[in-house]
Protein backbone atom coordinates (compact mmCIF):
# COMPACT_ATOMS: atom_id res chain seq x y z
CA UNK A 1 0.00 0.00 0.00
CA UNK A 2 2.77 2.40 0.76
CA UNK A 3 4.00 1.68 -3.38
CA UNK A 4 1.64 2.95 -5.88
CA UNK A 5 -1.42 4.44 -4.16
CA UNK A 6 1.17 6.15 -1.19
CA UNK A 7 0.25 9.49 -2.02
CA UNK A 8 -3.87 9.20 -1.51
CA UNK A 9 -2.04 8.31 2.61
CA UNK A 10 -2.52 10.82 5.30
CA UNK A 11 -1.30 10.12 8.69
CA UNK A 12 -1.26 12.76 11.88
CA UNK A 13 0.40 11.51 15.21
CA UNK A 14 0.26 13.51 18.11
CA UNK A 15 1.37 13.27 21.55
CA UNK A 16 3.30 13.92 24.39
CA UNK A 17 6.53 11.94 23.48
CA UNK A 18 6.10 12.79 19.80
CA UNK A 19 7.55 15.90 18.43
CA UNK A 20 4.72 17.94 16.41
CA UNK A 21 1.99 17.40 15.75
CA UNK A 22 3.45 14.99 13.09
CA UNK A 23 1.79 15.13 9.48
CA UNK A 24 2.86 13.06 6.84
CA UNK A 25 1.34 12.88 3.35
CA UNK A 26 1.71 10.89 0.68
CA UNK A 27 5.90 10.52 -0.02
CA UNK A 28 6.68 12.16 2.67
CA UNK A 29 5.67 8.61 4.39
CA UNK A 30 8.69 7.59 7.14
CA UNK A 31 9.97 4.23 6.20
CA UNK A 32 7.58 1.91 7.73
CA UNK A 33 9.77 0.29 10.92
CA UNK A 34 10.33 4.24 12.00
CA UNK A 35 6.37 5.03 11.27
CA UNK A 36 6.01 1.75 14.21
CA UNK A 37 7.89 3.94 16.79
CA UNK A 38 5.85 7.05 15.71
CA UNK A 39 2.83 5.26 16.33
CA UNK A 40 4.50 3.09 19.28
CA UNK A 41 4.79 6.73 21.00
CA UNK A 42 1.81 8.66 19.96
CA UNK A 43 -1.57 9.42 22.12
CA UNK A 44 -3.44 10.40 18.90
CA UNK A 45 -3.36 8.24 15.98
CA UNK A 46 -5.67 9.03 12.51
CA UNK A 47 -4.73 7.30 9.31
CA UNK A 48 -6.87 8.54 5.87
CA UNK A 49 -6.66 6.30 3.39
CA UNK A 50 -9.61 7.71 1.32
CA UNK A 51 -12.58 6.82 1.96
CA UNK A 52 -11.70 5.31 5.18
CA UNK A 53 -10.24 7.02 8.51
CA UNK A 54 -9.13 5.44 11.42
CA UNK A 55 -8.31 7.89 14.44
CA UNK A 56 -7.30 5.83 18.02
CA UNK A 57 -8.01 8.74 20.21
CA UNK A 58 -6.46 7.47 23.74
CA UNK A 59 -2.73 6.72 24.76
CA UNK A 60 -3.18 3.09 24.47
CA UNK A 61 -0.91 0.17 24.55
CA UNK A 62 0.62 -1.00 20.89
CA UNK A 63 -1.46 -3.43 20.57
CA UNK A 64 -4.23 -1.48 20.91
CA UNK A 65 -2.54 0.79 18.32
CA UNK A 66 -1.67 -1.68 16.02
CA UNK A 67 -5.19 -1.32 13.68
CA UNK A 68 -3.74 1.69 12.98
CA UNK A 69 -0.62 0.56 11.09
CA UNK A 70 -2.54 -2.17 9.52
CA UNK A 71 -4.18 -0.01 6.64
CA UNK A 72 -0.60 1.42 5.94
CA UNK A 73 0.87 -2.38 5.99
CA UNK A 74 -1.70 -3.79 3.00
CA UNK A 75 -4.14 -5.06 5.11
CA UNK A 76 -7.58 -4.90 5.76
CA UNK A 77 -9.99 -6.52 8.46
CA UNK A 78 -12.53 -8.66 9.49
CA UNK A 79 -13.75 -7.94 12.70
CA UNK A 80 -16.38 -10.72 14.66
CA UNK A 81 -17.87 -8.69 17.93
CA UNK A 82 -19.43 -11.33 20.30
CA UNK A 83 -17.20 -14.09 19.52
CA UNK A 84 -18.69 -17.15 21.32
CA UNK A 85 -19.81 -20.45 20.33
CA UNK A 86 -21.06 -19.50 16.53
CA UNK A 87 -18.21 -17.13 15.93
CA UNK A 88 -15.42 -18.99 17.15
CA UNK A 89 -16.85 -21.25 14.33
CA UNK A 90 -16.75 -18.46 11.99
CA UNK A 91 -13.66 -18.08 12.65
CA UNK A 92 -11.71 -21.15 12.53
CA UNK A 93 -13.29 -21.45 9.35
CA UNK A 94 -12.06 -17.74 7.57
CA UNK A 95 -8.24 -19.34 9.12
CA UNK A 96 -8.99 -22.30 7.09
CA UNK A 97 -10.25 -20.65 4.09
CA UNK A 98 -7.09 -17.93 4.29
CA UNK A 99 -5.89 -19.62 0.67
CA UNK A 100 -8.07 -21.83 -0.33
CA UNK A 101 -11.31 -19.29 -0.94
CA UNK A 102 -9.79 -15.96 -0.36
CA UNK A 103 -11.86 -14.93 1.91
CA UNK A 104 -8.81 -13.83 4.21
CA UNK A 105 -5.89 -13.50 2.42
CA UNK A 106 -2.19 -13.27 3.70
CA UNK A 107 -2.42 -9.41 4.44
CA UNK A 108 -5.46 -9.24 6.37
CA UNK A 109 -6.26 -9.45 9.94
CA UNK A 110 -8.82 -11.05 11.57
CA UNK A 111 -10.10 -10.00 14.83
CA UNK A 112 -11.91 -11.82 17.68
CA UNK A 113 -13.73 -9.79 20.05
CA UNK A 114 -14.87 -11.31 23.62
CA UNK A 115 -14.71 -10.77 27.68
CA UNK A 116 -13.00 -13.87 28.22
CA UNK A 117 -10.35 -14.52 25.70
CA UNK A 118 -9.27 -17.75 26.76
CA UNK A 119 -11.80 -19.93 24.52
CA UNK A 120 -10.35 -17.96 22.07
CA UNK A 121 -6.40 -18.92 22.29
CA UNK A 122 -6.63 -21.22 19.53
CA UNK A 123 -7.82 -18.76 16.62
CA UNK A 124 -4.87 -16.69 18.50
CA UNK A 125 -2.30 -19.46 17.82
CA UNK A 126 -3.82 -19.49 14.00
CA UNK A 127 -3.09 -16.17 13.59
CA UNK A 128 -5.86 -14.07 14.67
CA UNK A 129 -5.66 -11.04 17.33
CA UNK A 130 -7.55 -11.76 19.84
CA UNK A 131 -9.37 -8.17 21.79
CA UNK A 132 -10.64 -8.99 25.60
CA UNK A 133 -12.78 -6.20 25.68
CA UNK A 134 -16.60 -6.03 27.96
CA UNK A 135 -18.55 -4.48 24.67
CA UNK A 136 -20.56 -2.70 27.54
CA UNK A 137 -18.00 -1.42 30.13
CA UNK A 138 -14.67 -0.87 28.73
CA UNK A 139 -13.09 1.66 26.20
CA UNK A 140 -13.97 0.83 22.66
CA UNK A 141 -11.39 2.86 21.16
CA UNK A 142 -8.93 -0.41 19.89
CA UNK A 143 -12.18 -1.74 17.93
CA UNK A 144 -10.97 -1.96 14.26
CA UNK A 145 -13.85 -0.75 13.03
CA UNK A 146 -13.49 1.74 9.87
CA UNK A 147 -14.26 0.95 6.58
CA UNK A 148 -13.53 -2.98 7.52
CA UNK A 149 -16.12 -5.90 7.57
CA UNK A 150 -17.79 -6.63 10.92
CA UNK A 151 -19.74 -9.33 11.89
CA UNK A 152 -21.79 -8.25 15.15
CA UNK A 153 -22.94 -11.43 17.46
CA UNK A 154 -23.24 -9.92 20.44
CA UNK A 155 -26.27 -10.59 22.84
CA UNK A 156 -28.02 -7.97 23.42
CA UNK A 157 -27.63 -6.21 27.17
CA UNK A 158 -30.53 -4.69 29.23
CA UNK A 159 -33.17 -4.49 31.36
CA UNK A 160 -36.24 -3.61 29.18
CA UNK A 161 -36.95 -3.66 25.90
CA UNK A 162 -34.02 -2.15 24.26
CA UNK A 163 -30.48 -3.08 23.53
CA UNK A 164 -27.80 -0.52 25.73
CA UNK A 165 -24.95 -2.56 23.89
CA UNK A 166 -26.04 -2.04 20.01
CA UNK A 167 -26.76 1.66 20.92
CA UNK A 168 -23.15 1.99 22.66
CA UNK A 169 -21.63 0.40 19.07
CA UNK A 170 -23.14 2.22 17.33
CA UNK A 171 -22.27 5.79 18.95
CA UNK A 172 -18.18 4.03 18.93
CA UNK A 173 -19.04 3.84 15.18
CA UNK A 174 -19.13 7.69 14.94
CA UNK A 175 -15.74 8.16 16.46
CA UNK A 176 -14.14 5.21 15.06
CA UNK A 177 -15.24 5.19 11.62
CA UNK A 178 -18.06 3.63 10.12
CA UNK A 179 -17.93 -0.17 8.92
CA UNK A 180 -17.99 -0.81 5.30
CA UNK A 181 -20.55 -3.76 5.67
CA UNK A 182 -21.83 -5.12 9.43
CA UNK A 183 -23.80 -8.23 9.35
CA UNK A 184 -26.25 -9.00 12.89
CA UNK A 185 -27.10 -11.95 13.72
CA UNK A 186 -31.26 -11.61 15.08
CA UNK A 187 -34.01 -13.58 16.51
CA UNK A 188 -36.66 -15.29 14.69
CA UNK A 189 -38.43 -14.30 17.72
CA UNK A 190 -39.30 -11.21 16.36
CA UNK A 191 -41.81 -12.39 14.75
CA UNK A 192 -43.43 -13.35 17.73
CA UNK A 193 -46.46 -15.88 17.33
CA UNK A 194 -48.01 -16.66 14.57
CA UNK A 195 -50.31 -19.55 15.29
CA UNK A 196 -47.60 -22.16 13.20
CA UNK A 197 -48.28 -20.13 10.11
CA UNK A 198 -45.55 -20.58 7.59
CA UNK A 199 -43.42 -17.16 7.61
CA UNK A 200 -41.11 -15.13 5.24
CA UNK A 201 -39.29 -12.13 6.09
CA UNK A 202 -42.49 -9.68 4.86
CA UNK A 203 -44.03 -11.08 7.93
CA UNK A 204 -45.17 -8.25 10.47
CA UNK A 205 -43.10 -8.00 13.18
CA UNK A 206 -44.72 -8.51 16.58
CA UNK A 207 -42.35 -9.70 19.29
CA UNK A 208 -43.94 -10.75 22.47
CA UNK A 209 -40.61 -11.68 25.21
CA UNK A 210 -38.71 -8.77 26.07
CA UNK A 211 -35.56 -10.77 24.75
CA UNK A 212 -36.76 -10.60 21.02
CA UNK A 213 -37.98 -6.88 21.75
CA UNK A 214 -34.14 -6.08 22.54
CA UNK A 215 -33.75 -7.98 19.20
CA UNK A 216 -36.09 -5.32 17.01
CA UNK A 217 -34.47 -2.77 19.28
CA UNK A 218 -30.84 -3.79 17.66
CA UNK A 219 -32.29 -4.34 14.34
CA UNK A 220 -33.80 -0.63 13.98
CA UNK A 221 -31.00 0.95 15.94
CA UNK A 222 -29.09 -0.61 13.12
CA UNK A 223 -31.00 0.29 10.31
CA UNK A 224 -31.08 3.65 11.34
CA UNK A 225 -27.36 3.64 11.11
CA UNK A 226 -26.84 2.36 7.81
CA UNK A 227 -28.93 4.84 6.06
CA UNK A 228 -27.47 7.64 7.95
CA UNK A 229 -23.70 6.66 7.48
CA UNK A 230 -23.93 5.13 4.09
CA UNK A 231 -22.97 1.88 5.33
CA UNK A 232 -24.18 -2.32 4.46
CA UNK A 233 -26.45 -3.78 6.69
CA UNK A 234 -27.33 -7.49 6.48
CA UNK A 235 -29.42 -8.98 9.26
CA UNK A 236 -29.16 -12.95 9.80
CA UNK A 237 -33.04 -13.67 11.73
CA UNK A 238 -31.14 -16.60 13.04
CA UNK A 239 -33.64 -20.32 14.45
CA UNK A 240 -32.26 -22.02 17.28
CA UNK A 241 -29.12 -23.15 16.78
CA UNK A 242 -27.51 -26.51 17.59
CA UNK A 243 -24.76 -28.50 16.74
CA UNK A 244 -21.51 -29.94 18.78
CA UNK A 245 -21.48 -28.98 22.26
CA UNK A 246 -24.75 -27.51 21.88
CA UNK A 247 -27.18 -29.51 22.96
CA UNK A 248 -29.53 -29.92 25.53
CA UNK A 249 -28.34 -33.14 27.06
CA UNK A 250 -28.20 -31.77 30.80
CA UNK A 251 -31.76 -31.10 30.60
CA UNK A 252 -32.65 -34.61 29.24
CA UNK A 253 -30.83 -36.11 31.60
CA UNK A 254 -32.29 -33.93 34.68
CA UNK A 255 -35.84 -35.75 33.37
CA UNK A 256 -37.63 -32.14 33.32
CA UNK A 257 -41.19 -32.86 31.44
CA UNK A 258 -42.17 -31.18 27.99
CA UNK A 259 -45.08 -30.72 26.70
CA UNK A 260 -46.61 -33.36 25.32
CA UNK A 261 -46.16 -33.77 21.46
CA UNK A 262 -49.88 -32.65 20.15
CA UNK A 263 -49.89 -29.63 22.22
CA UNK A 264 -45.92 -28.50 21.31
CA UNK A 265 -45.85 -25.57 18.78
CA UNK A 266 -43.87 -25.24 15.92
CA UNK A 267 -40.32 -24.07 16.10
CA UNK A 268 -37.56 -23.86 14.09
CA UNK A 269 -33.70 -24.60 13.82
CA UNK A 270 -30.42 -24.28 12.32
CA UNK A 271 -27.01 -26.32 12.40
CA UNK A 272 -24.22 -23.92 13.48
CA UNK A 273 -22.21 -24.83 10.50
CA UNK A 274 -25.10 -24.18 7.76
CA UNK A 275 -24.96 -20.74 10.03
CA UNK A 276 -21.61 -20.39 9.22
CA UNK A 277 -22.23 -20.72 5.62
CA UNK A 278 -24.54 -18.16 5.92
CA UNK A 279 -22.79 -15.68 7.79
CA UNK A 280 -20.07 -16.08 4.75
CA UNK A 281 -22.35 -15.40 2.09
CA UNK A 282 -23.82 -12.71 3.84
CA UNK A 283 -20.77 -10.51 4.47
CA UNK A 284 -19.58 -11.86 0.93
CA UNK A 285 -22.40 -11.28 -1.43
CA UNK A 286 -26.15 -10.16 -0.31
CA UNK A 287 -27.41 -7.33 -1.02
CA UNK A 288 -26.95 -3.84 1.41
CA UNK A 289 -30.53 -3.92 3.70
CA UNK A 290 -31.13 -7.30 3.12
CA UNK A 291 -33.30 -9.59 5.78
CA UNK A 292 -32.91 -13.64 5.80
CA UNK A 293 -34.92 -15.92 7.93
CA UNK A 294 -31.64 -18.38 8.92
CA UNK A 295 -33.25 -21.99 9.31
CA UNK A 296 -33.53 -25.35 7.62
CA UNK A 297 -36.75 -25.01 6.33
CA UNK A 298 -37.70 -28.32 8.33
CA UNK A 299 -39.70 -27.67 11.22
CA UNK A 300 -40.79 -29.36 14.15
CA UNK A 301 -41.53 -29.08 17.55
CA UNK A 302 -39.40 -28.58 20.43
CA UNK A 303 -40.70 -32.06 22.24
CA UNK A 304 -39.68 -33.72 18.94
CA UNK A 305 -36.29 -31.81 19.09
CA UNK A 306 -35.58 -33.30 22.58
CA UNK A 307 -36.99 -36.68 21.75
CA UNK A 308 -34.41 -36.99 18.78
CA UNK A 309 -31.71 -35.94 20.76
CA UNK A 310 -32.52 -38.10 23.48
CA UNK A 311 -32.54 -41.75 20.90
CA UNK A 312 -29.69 -40.71 19.35
CA UNK A 313 -27.36 -40.60 22.66
CA UNK A 314 -29.19 -43.28 24.21
CA UNK A 315 -31.05 -41.11 27.05
CA UNK A 316 -34.76 -41.84 28.36
CA UNK A 317 -37.14 -39.09 26.55
CA UNK A 318 -38.19 -36.83 29.06
CA UNK A 319 -42.05 -36.94 30.63
CA UNK A 320 -44.58 -35.57 28.46
CA UNK A 321 -47.23 -32.82 30.04
CA UNK A 322 -49.90 -31.22 28.68
CA UNK A 323 -49.63 -27.44 27.72
CA UNK A 324 -52.87 -26.64 30.77
CA UNK A 325 -50.34 -28.06 32.88
CA UNK A 326 -47.07 -26.31 32.06
CA UNK A 327 -47.18 -23.66 34.56
CA UNK A 328 -45.04 -23.95 37.15
CA UNK A 329 -43.87 -27.36 35.77
CA UNK A 330 -41.46 -25.85 32.93
CA UNK A 331 -38.94 -22.91 33.44
CA UNK A 332 -39.92 -19.41 32.53
CA UNK A 333 -37.79 -19.37 29.70
CA UNK A 334 -39.63 -22.46 28.39
CA UNK A 335 -43.15 -21.33 28.79
CA UNK A 336 -41.99 -18.46 26.98
CA UNK A 337 -40.80 -20.21 23.85
CA UNK A 338 -43.78 -22.18 24.49
CA UNK A 339 -46.19 -18.96 23.69
CA UNK A 340 -44.71 -18.89 19.84
CA UNK A 341 -45.66 -20.69 17.16
CA UNK A 342 -44.39 -20.63 13.60
CA UNK A 343 -43.06 -22.44 10.54
CA UNK A 344 -39.81 -20.61 9.09
CA UNK A 345 -39.52 -20.47 5.00
CA UNK A 346 -35.59 -20.26 4.16
CA UNK A 347 -36.61 -19.63 0.78
CA UNK A 348 -34.99 -16.36 0.19
CA UNK A 349 -31.62 -16.99 1.82
CA UNK A 350 -31.19 -20.12 -0.46
CA UNK A 351 -32.33 -18.31 -3.41
CA UNK A 352 -30.38 -15.04 -3.30
CA UNK A 353 -26.95 -16.76 -1.08
CA UNK A 354 -27.01 -19.97 -3.17
CA UNK A 355 -27.11 -21.50 -0.06
CA UNK A 356 -26.73 -25.17 0.09
CA UNK A 357 -27.63 -26.55 3.65
CA UNK A 358 -24.98 -29.69 4.40
CA UNK A 359 -27.93 -30.28 7.49
CA UNK A 360 -31.18 -29.84 5.67
CA UNK A 361 -32.99 -31.74 8.71
CA UNK A 362 -32.39 -32.16 12.54
CA UNK A 363 -31.95 -35.87 11.31
CA UNK A 364 -28.86 -35.42 9.49
CA UNK A 365 -27.31 -32.68 11.52
CA UNK A 366 -27.76 -35.31 14.32
CA UNK A 367 -26.05 -37.65 12.62
CA UNK A 368 -22.91 -36.32 12.20
CA UNK A 369 -22.79 -35.62 16.22
CA UNK A 370 -21.75 -38.26 18.74
CA UNK A 371 -23.29 -39.23 21.83
CA UNK A 372 -20.73 -36.78 24.04
CA UNK A 373 -21.88 -33.80 22.16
Amino acid sequence: MLGDAADRIKVLLQGSNVTGPRRFSGPSLPRRENLRKLVALATLVVVEYPPTTIICDHALPLRHRRFALTELEGGTLVLILGCGYVGRRLASRLLDDRDSAGRLDPNETLTCVARNPDPLQPLADDGARVLALDLMQDALAALPTAGERVFHFAPPVGEDRQDSLTARLVDAFQRLGHPRRLVYISTTGVYGDCGGAWVDESWPLRPLADRSFRRLDAEQRLRAWSEASGADLVILRVAGIYGPDRLPLARIKSGQPLVRLEDAPWSNRIHVDDLVEVCLAAVDRAPAGAVYNVCDGHPSTMTDYFFQIADRVGLPRPPQIPMAAADGKLSPGMLSYMRESRRLSNRRMCDELGIRLRYPTLESGLAELSPAD
